[in-house]
């Protein structure tokens, strides 16, 4: 009886397991890397398991994983596009795992709970009533097949025709606040601008909120087209003053800016950049990239195979500048495969062939292949108004050794007699102060800009305006 009772009682544990483990990794998963929440949401299917995840702080689109497997009951989810994988195995109701995302990888726990909001704490933000006019406008980009872009113009109350600036927005999607992890630094200066006797207009980039067009296809030659039409139109009013019209570009906007200048210098009376490159993509992007990921990649021989990939591919960018987007794309797997074919089994393993066809749709992208090849040297040089070029020397993104020793080399061979300079010790490429520069701080920042920087900016605008 004893021993029937013990097999009786190891049958239905086995059976209580199966159905447990059958059960498992179904449902909505919660974790949190670096500060930033992750949903998972796992469904069972007759093949196996799909999965597909949300990064809730950047987007409200849910991304398929390209594979979800169960081995040995542990749960390995991948998402070839973003270099992301999660492994990990469910202990006590949480699954205990290690999320991962290009070389860089760390500690993450799964949770079945609902993820909730947290408003995280911008206490710079602006809030209304505004002492100052706020009026929502609209105009037409010409050259863009009409498209209108939506703004925000922003208008002393106290200042008769007032200097106004144009703020020209960094690189990706950008609405007209520049909003980025709740931060809104475009809504910030402006604010501070309007609030010391400068009118502000800022806008929502093409295809953006309540701007029509496509980024699709689109370069910097054409962004700085929208820049030329919203300075047509602020000549049309009558409330600022048209010879005092001035650019402000942050990151790609602040090598928009010198295009714009550079083909209408008698339309832009004054240029502030904040983090603009002063040199060739290419020399932005590889000293970038090396030290996001000095950050997250331990090892030095890693990070230089990497290095030398991505060099190989920006060289053969720039060689064939009028290449088919198709031909691009395939040059750039050809090289890649080229590459990692001959490189150690190590390595092998972390370029898979989705890694690689995410690596050549992305760099084929005619955006990043004008950035790669442009160099901005030319049209600096052509900038003869008064300029005040400022980065964080925190900056990584746009590294301020490398790009402003160019910017003033090309000011000064402009003949430029109003240039001012300045590396902002502590601050990050978003001008916040910051601790290590590295990307994940962003969100986890309060400060949204730094405040001398915002009094430096209106005070040097006012001295000339």
């Amino acid at each position: 009886m004893k021993t029937t009772l013990n097999i009786a009682l190891w049958i239905i544990i086995l059976f209580l397991s199966i159905i447990m483990n059958a059960q498992d990794y179904q449902g909505s998963w919660l974790g949190s890397i670096q500060g930033m929440p992750l949903i998972f949401e796992i469904s069972k299917t007759t093949d196996g398991y799909t999965t597909k995840m949300q990064s809730p702080k950047q987007s409200p689109q849910f991304l398929p994983m390209d594979n979800t497997t169960i081995v040995d009951g542990e749960i390995t989810m991948k998402l070839a596009a973003y270099k992301i994988s999660y492994t990990g195995k469910l202990e006590n109701g949480k699954i205990m795992g290690t999320f991962s995302q290009g070389e860089g990888s760390g500690a993450m726990n799964l949770e079945q709970k609902k993820y909730v909001e947290v408003k995280p704490n911008r206490p710079q933000t602006p809030e209304a009533p505004f002492p100052y006019k706020t009026e929502d406008v609209t105009f037409k980009n010409p050259k863009a097949s009409d498209i209108t872009l939506a703004g925000t113009l922003t208008l002393p109350v106290d200042v008769v025709s007032p200097p106004v600036v144009i703020l020209i927005s960094g690189s990706g999607p950008q609405d007209r606040n520049e909003e980025l992890f709740d931060h809104k630094p475009f809504l910030l200066i402006a604010d501070h601008l309007t609030k010391n006797g400068i009118a502000v207009l800022r806008y929502d980039d093409r295809g953006v909120a309540k701007s029509e067009g496509t980024q699709k296809g689109a370069t910097s030659v054409d962004f700085a087209t929208d820049v030329v039409a919203a300075i047509a139109y602020l000549k049309t009013r009558n409330d600022i003053d048209p010879e005092k019209i001035g650019l402000i570009g942050h990151s790609e906007g602040g090598l928009i800016a010198p295009m714009v200048i550079a083909d209408h210098p008698d339309n832009v009376a004054f240029f502030v950049s904040l983090a603009g490159p002063g040199v060739r993509g290419k020399e932005v992007l590889m000293p970038q990239m090396r030290k996001n990921n000095e950050f997250y990649i331990d090892s030095t021989a890693d990070i230089d195979f990497e290095m030398n990939v991505m060099e190989a591919i920006f060289d053969e960018i720039i060689a064939q500048p009028n290449a088919a987007d198709e031909y691009m794309k395939t040059a750039i797997l050809t090289i890649v495969k080229e590459k990692v074919d001959n490189a150690d089994s190590a390595v092998q393993s972390k370029f898979t062939q989705e890694n690689i066809k995410s690596l050549a749709n992305q760099f084929s992208d005619p955006w990043f292949r004008y950035f790669i090849a442009y160099d901005p040297t030319s049209n600096l040089e052509k900038v003869t108004c008064p300029v005040l070029a400022l980065n964080g020397s925190l900056d990584y993104q746009v590294v301020p050794e490398i790009n402003l020793p160019a910017m003033e080399a090309a000011f000064a061979k402009a003949n430029n007699q109003d240039v001012t300079i300045k590396t902002i010790p502590g601050l990050n490429h978003l001008f916040q102060n910051a601790t290590t520069g590295s990307g994940g701080e962003y969100a986890q920042i309060e400060e949204t800009f730094d405040p001398e920087t915002l009094t430096l900016i209106s005070s040097w605008i006012n001295a000339r305006f």
